[in-house]
């Protein structure tokens, strides 16, 4: 287990470093990110995640393994999170030199979200032993539920609980004002449609947390990596999202692969596999799964694209 100060004040400075780095250095003009420029600091903030583990490693082996265990887990659930925001973004018609701020806000609220309930899901694993089949059961529910989805999220936004909520008691602007949140109408105060924008990625990372956060409490109950982990995937999601915004649909088969991943750390929660298979097993059985349908999907998406290609036109 990992206690040492010095690791957490670690993780904190890097952590608030590479968002203020990301908002007030790499991302200060109000522009849409360029897939050259998404796609290094999607490396750079993978990068450091990374390296970090090798921090962890002269803590310990173990806790390196489990922590790049963990950090997968998350990343991986966090490219799922993308098909999400980008429903979100295309049902409010977010201008695209705007999407960043709002992740960057949006993303910032769900890891101080995210700290509260990795506390709470450690102390109660910690209290209860029947904790772990009540989290098995979240993860394999999750499980069918991610490989059954369907693309109806356009329905879903429409009675959106938030969505409901700031339509009812906010006085919401029919337009955008600039990337501003508050804006002045004859007099009126009210929020912007991109207020309303982060309030909803908020909420729908705290569904998605149900999810994840189980699933690396699966690997370890260590407070720091599991912390450490959620922290560093998060971090790289805005950029990733950049990255990726205009290739998800290549990956249509992805969530397949996260539905066999969830239903495995499942297992391993609900009987206790954690005795008979260490952390190294866990990992590579995961990325196993991962790579595998990863390739299966860039795969099948390209030869749809030839065949579409390669049709007759219409008459």
């Amino acid at each position: 287990m990992i206690n040492d100060s010095i690791m957490w004040t670690l993780l904190l400075v890097i952590v608030v470093s590479l968002l203020a780095l990301d908002l007030f250095v790499l991302n200060r003009k109000k522009e849409d990110m360029s897939m050259k420029k998404a796609v290094c600091l999607s490396a750079f903030f993978i990068s450091v995640g990374l390296l970090f583990g090798v921090v962890i490693f002269f803590e310990g082996s173990h806790s390196a393994t489990e922590y790049y265990t963990g950090y997968v887990i998350e990343l991986m659930l966090s490219v799922d999170n993308l098909f999400v925001f980008i429903i979100i973004f295309t049902y409010f018609q977010v201008p695209r030199e705007y999407q960043h701020k709002a992740l960057f806000y949006g993303i910032i609220g769900a890891i101080v979200f995210r700290v509260i309930f990795i506390f709470a899901g450690v102390q109660l694993l910690e209290r209860f032993d029947m904790m772990s089949y009540i989290f098995g059961a979240i993860l394999l529910f999750t499980a069918i539920k991610t490989v059954t989805k369907k693309d109806n999220a356009d329905k879903s936004l429409e009675n959106n609980l938030v969505v409901r909520f700031c339509r009812r008691f906010m006085k919401v602007s029919d337009d955008y004002d600039g990337d501003r949140f508050f804006t002045k109408k004859n007099g009126v105060r009210m929020v912007t449609p991109l207020f309303v924008v982060v309030l909803v990625i908020e909420f729908t990372d705290l569904v998605f947390a149900v999810d994840s956060i189980p699933a690396v409490l699966a690997i370890t109950t260590d407070m720091f990596i599991v912390c450490a982990s959620n922290m560093f995937a998060i971090i790289g999601l805005r950029s990733l999202y950049f990255t990726l915004r205009g290739a998800v649909s290549s990956l249509e088969y992805l969530k397949y692969g996260l539905g066999a991943i969830l239903a495995f750390v499942a297992m391993k929660m609900i009987f206790d596999l954690k005795s008979i298979m260490d952390p190294l097993h866990s990992l590579s059985i995961i990325m196993a799964i991962l790579s595998t349908t990863v390739i299966l999907s860039l795969l099948i998406s390209k030869r749809k694209k030839e065949r579409e290609a390669g049709d007759p036109p219409a008459v």
